[in-house]
């Protein structure tokens, strides 16, 4: 029976200030690290251990895993590190406060660049486009693991990992919009041999 382990990065320093992140690559605060070492902890009460894993090529998600792997035990097994795991880019928006963003271009337009399914930021990707070059990584890099039987812990971003739960829960568009994952709170999948969730457990 494989596993999945799904993990938001922990608080990032922009995360903290309110600001759109996307792909700039922001450090973990203080707060953040600590997310990430109660993440690990979470995960070694529970017993899990893991054969693979895949990051984005963000040093917030990659200083996740690697605070969890240190904290189980674990720092020598494969990593993976790809973009296609990468934060939805916000384009135009990235770098700005949030509550100035809502001043400039207004809040209703603001709110439906954050909410909507489809529709992107200026310069950015829409929840859709991230889950357009999510979802194939994950069928061709993370299915296969999981198929031979390996537990995989994939520690990436809000938004990539929306989509990731959109298709492993069969979520309508409507569904995933109401979706919002914690940062630092591991979310544990368990397969079937023919790969259907058989379990989902948050480790909060």
């Amino acid at each position: 029976m494989a596993v999945l382990v799904l993990v938001r990065h922990g608080e990032s320093q922009w995360n903290l200030e309110n600001r759109f992140t996307g792909w700039v690559d922001v450090p973990l605060s203080e707060r953040g690290v600590e997310e990430a070492e109660a993440a690990g902890r979470k995960i070694k009460k529970e017993g899990l251990k893991f054969d693979t894993a895949f990051t984005s090529v963000l040093q917030r998600a990659q200083r996740t895993l690697d605070i969890i792997l240190e904290g189980i035990g674990q720092k020598n097994i494969p990593i993976e590190k790809d973009q296609a795991l990468n934060e939805r880019h916000y384009g135009d928006l990235q770098g700005l406060n949030k509550a100035e963003t809502a001043q400039k271009f207004g809040a209703e337009q603001v709110k439906i660049w954050r909410r909507s399914y489809d529709v992107a930021p200026p310069g950015g990707e829409s929840l859709k486009d991230t889950a357009a070059r999510t979802l194939p990584y994950f069928e061709s890099k993370i299915m296969p693991d999981l198929k031979k039987g390996r537990n995989v812990i994939v520690a990436a971003h809000g938004n990539s990992l929306r989509s990731i739960v959109m298709d492993l829960e069969k979520l309508t568009k409507e569904q995933v919009l109401e979706l919002n994952l914690a940062t630092g709170v591991p979310i544990v999948y368990e397969f079937d041999k023919g790969l259907k969730v058989i379990s989902k457990k948050e480790l909060k």
